[in-house]
């Protein structure tokens, strides 16, 4: 594990967990639920605007996956960063400011060690993404930035996602989670569209609880359904997520 020196790490809060059943929850000083993870299938991704927040994968060539890079913003229970690297085996980047949500992540939701294809970065993702050598080289990549109090996203304008599309190769997916639908979701769509070009967004229903999946392309398409129906079709057989039910939920914004 890459690690540096947080000056801000006292002012971050408390990491905890509970159990409720089969499932495990990941909380930050509050009653709101930051991860979960199924005990007995703890690479598998239990909620579902996480399973969504994987749909990058309609865009990208399922033979090709394996030799992709993906990156999560924000770690969470590290269910995206444990479904990338060992399902998808990709290699997998996560940036995460909090050292205590990486050692909660390393010793209740079976985060595995770094290796050659796994580096968790403790930093502010504001300011690593900025640094050159990260530039052009995700595929996939997972923005997920809340606090404790998950009222909003912690960096949400212009600046950082035309900071997050300079991540992406050619062909790469930006998905982000937007928690709720008032103004403050059109607010970040609006700066979405400024980085990325109107064209390039696609944005999910509301889950129940509130969470918008909003996706974003390097490069505008528009893949033919029949096309988008048979890569579904794929990432059901081969990873078990319910994409066939993404695409009932799922459309360009514009």
């Amino acid at each position: 594990m890459s690690t540096k020196e947080n000056p801000n790490a006292r002012l971050l809060p408390e990491v905890n967990f509970s159990d409720f059943g089969d499932v495990r929850f990941l909380h930050l000083g509050t009653e709101w639920v930051q991860g979960s993870m199924l005990k007995d299938a703890p690479y598998d991704i239990e909620l579902e605007y996480v399973q969504r927040m994987m749909a990058g994968l309609l865009f990208l060539d399922a033979e090709s996956v394996a030799k992709k890079h993906a990156m999560q913003l924000g770690l969470g229970s590290a269910a995206l960063t444990k479904f990338c690297h060992k399902k998808l085996r990709m290699k997998t980047t996560a940036i995460e400011i909090n050292p205590q949500v990486v050692t909660a992540c390393r010793l209740w939701f079976k985060l595995p060690r770094d290796d050659s294809r796994l580096s968790v970065i403790e930093a502010d993702a504001a300011d690593e993404i900025k640094k050159p050598a990260h530039r052009g080289t995700v595929d996939l990549l997972h923005v997920d930035l809340y606090d404790h109090e998950a009222a909003a996203p912690v960096l949400d304008d212009a600046d950082f996602y035309a900071n997050c599309r300079e991540l992406l190769t050619e062909d790469g997916v930006m998905t982000v989670n937007l928690f709720g639908r008032d103004s403050s979701y059109e607010a970040s769509l609006v700066k979405m569209a400024e980085a990325f070009g109107p064209e390039s967004i696609w944005a999910f229903r509301p889950t129940r609880e509130g969470n918008t999946v909003v996706l974003a392309q390097f490069e505008p398409t528009r893949p033919e359904r029949e096309e988008l129906l048979q890569r579904a079709g794929i990432i059901e057989s081969r990873w078990d997520l319910p994409a066939k039910k993404w695409l009932r939920l799922f459309k360009p914004v514009l």
